[in-house]
């Protein structure tokens, strides 16, 4: 009878050790949704809207800005978009809400504008290293910068670096060692594109004067290590010593250039893009400029969320995603009727690992396209005359 017992019971433990294991080694299906904690943050072309999309289920909010018509970026947590109007001297910063710590995502209240505010003279160019934001006034040649930590302090204005630069249509870099590429305009080119660039400190102190002189400047991006800079006369490479070099652009380029710059930061590479030739890998280390997509037709040319991928849509509406580890096509699609090159405001195009998001400023609209089936698409009803977008968030849907 002991024997029948302990059989019994030796076999109903095995019975439910078997079934918790197999209930641990579950593995459950991939999630087509968007990530728990990315939204879409939508300025408007006429009026003062924000629209903030919850990606995941659809839902919309608006919010008001101070003006309408800003261009929309994020920092590069990604827990603030920031809005930058040139045209009124203004620069508003939003706060998803959302933290970021590797394995999961805090939420830190609602979402609502930042109590911080530029009021820099003409601020254009926007980057974002770290905590930090860092803008370059046209108006006046000086920078505007903002730690994260002092966002929602009450009357509290962005921090301004002054370098004794000229006026001119600029831009810069942050730099690992804290210090900044900046350009600068020495006047031996019309117009108001720079000729050169030099390294200053958070106090405007010149570090490493300018070495190379170029026919014009526009574009740029940086890993921290090294800058690469759009110019005339080649791709302009500054390094965070102060070394500066100048990679020869393809031979079949003729008067082209790269007036746009991007850094894929998943893929740890540079890309350079003209609507003259096309989109490029450029190798700042080894002086190497590869093609992507040599096209003429490139309508709008963006690395997605996490730096991995490059994605072009065409006028044609024609989209194309690269693997940019490979360089190699991973899918395209047409997913627009065709665009005209003399339309005023065009779809705008950013995306993430899963989606693609593209306005269309006549009806109103966000097209949420899934990467998986670039088929089919959702449409989101936004303000009514959709200007900029921008991503925010963390790709990620893991909480507490």
């Amino acid at each position: 009878m002991k024997k029948t017992i302990l059989l019994f019971i030796s076999t109903f433990t095995l019975l439910v050790t078997s079934c918790d294991n197999e209930k641990h080694e579950e593995v459950a299906p991939d999630d087509p949704l968007e990530y728990k904690y990315i939204r879409v943050m939508v300025s408007d072309e006429i009026t003062n809207a924000v629209s903030v999309i919850n990606t995941r289920t659809g839902e919309t909010q608006s919010f008001e800005a101070r003006f309408p018509k800003s261009a929309t970026y994020q920092t590069a947590s990604g827990r603030f978009g920031v809005l930058v109007n040139t045209a009124n001297n203004y620069v508003q910063l939003f706060d998803s809400g959302f933290e970021g710590h590797g394995d999961h995502v805090d939420v830190k209240g609602t979402p609502k504008w930042a109590a911080i505010i530029g009021d820099g003279n003409k601020p254009t160019h926007f980057k974002s290293k770290g905590n930090e934001i860092i803008l370059f006034n046209d108006g006046d040649g000086t920078l505007d910068i903002g730690n994260e930590s002092d966002f929602h302090v009450t009357g509290k204005k962005l921090s301004r670096i002054n370098a004794g630069i000229a006026a001119h249509h600029g831009a810069m870099a942050k730099f690992d060692n804290g210090t900044y590429a900046i350009t600068e305009k020495d006047g031996s080119v019309a117009g108001t594109l720079p000729e050169r660039v030099k390294i200053i400190d958070a106090n405007g102190k010149t570090v490493f004067a300018s070495t190379l002189q170029t026919k014009g400047i526009h574009g740029n991006a940086t890993n921290g290590k090294v800058a690469v800079f759009g110019s005339s006369s080649g791709i302009l490479v500054i390094e965070q010593g102060g070394n500066q070099k100048l990679i020869p652009h393809p031979n079949d380029f003729g008067t082209a250039w790269f007036s746009s710059i991007l850094e894929a930061r998943g893929a740890g590479k540079f890309i350079g893009y003209t609507a003259a030739a096309g989109a490029y890998l450029i190798d700042a280390l080894a002086n190497t400029v590869t093609p992507i997509l040599a096209n003429t037709d490139i309508m709008q040319c963006k690395i997605d969320y996490a730096g991995n991928n490059l994605v072009v849509l065409l006028h044609s509406g024609e989209v194309s995603i690269y693997d940019l580890a490979t360089n190699k096509l991973k899918k395209s699609a047409v997913i627009l009727p065709a665009t005209l090159k003399t339309e005023t405001q065009k779809p705008q195009l950013e995306a993430t690992a899963k989606y693609l998001y593209v306005t269309q400023p006549k009806s109103g609209e966000i097209l949420q396209i899934p990467v998986s089936d670039l088929s089919s698409s959702k449409k989101i009803k936004v303000s009514a005359t959709p200007y900029r977008l921008s991503i925010l968030g963390i790709e990620s849907s893991e909480d507490h």
